[in-house]
């Protein structure tokens, strides 16, 4: 199920695609001041964000302002930024670069408070279609997810972790590589909903990709996370 190739390799940069299993579910939404339409956030980083809408149709032209809130599980932050490209139903977002509209952007992202908001999808028994060797599966919008794979016999084959831009993965017998998201669109197939994300892998793992990775694993609850599998990811990460 878990699919991937590389698109590119050179000397100077290497891509790598992934297919990820996709929740059909997004809290992180953006209220615009102009329209008042709800758009669905479907990436967002400390300088921008990405919007999507379930219909095709918008006003937004690049080099727009735009203005508006985002909501995300009773937390509400104003946002001011211009916009960089759009289609039909995709709007790219800079945010405003002032101080203080980028320290509130970073306050609202805080690594605990997206730690505080995973829910264990591999636990959903709502009509969720898991990959069969997909042991945990970790989300809070954002996106922050994790994925732990399994081999037939139970052990752990791979894992991955997504924080906003950052992205790094262990595969046993590979060992790690770090990269930065590059893009990510919705896959259409019959069995499962899908994602198929595209990195800039580093060519050598990033100590602080890593570093940031392990104290976001270390923030996990065992709760959500049992303690020998959180253990053996900060081992690989270390």
């Amino acid at each position: 199920m878990e699919r991937r190739f590389n698109l590119i390799k050179s000397d100077f940069e290497k891509h790598e695609k992934r297919i990820l299993p996709r929740f059909p579910f997004c809290y992180l939404t953006f209220k615009s001041d102009d329209t008042s339409r709800v758009y669905e956030i479907k990436d967002i980083s400390h300088t921008g964000m990405q919007l999507s809408l379930k219909e095709d149709g918008h006003d937004f032209a690049a080099d727009s302002a735009l203005k508006g809130h985002i909501h995300w599980l009773g937390k509400s932050l104003d946002i001011a930024g211009t916009v960089k490209w759009s289609t039909q139903n995709r709007i790219g977002v800079e945010f405003l670069k002032k101080r203080e509209v980028l320290d509130r952007v970073q306050s609202f992202l805080q690594m605990e408070e997206m730690v505080k908001r995973l829910k264990p999808l591999h636990k959903v028994e709502d009509g969720l279609e898991i990959p069969a060797r997909l042991k945990y599966w970790l989300r809070s919008d954002g996106p922050v997810e994790l994925f732990v794979w399994q081999h037939n016999d139970g052990e752990i084959s791979k894992f991955q972790v997504l924080f906003l831009e950052t992205f790094v993965e262990w595969e046993d017998g590979q060992g790690l590589k770090t990269g930065r998201i590059l893009s990510k669109r919705n896959v259409d197939t019959p069995l499962i909903t899908e994602d198929e994300w595209v990195f800039n892998i580093d060519p050598n793992a990033d100590v602080s990709k890593l570093e940031r990775i392990k104290t976001l694993v270390g923030l996990i609850s065992i709760d959500l996370l049992p303690a020998e599998t959180k253990t053996f990811l900060l081992r690989q990460l270390s």
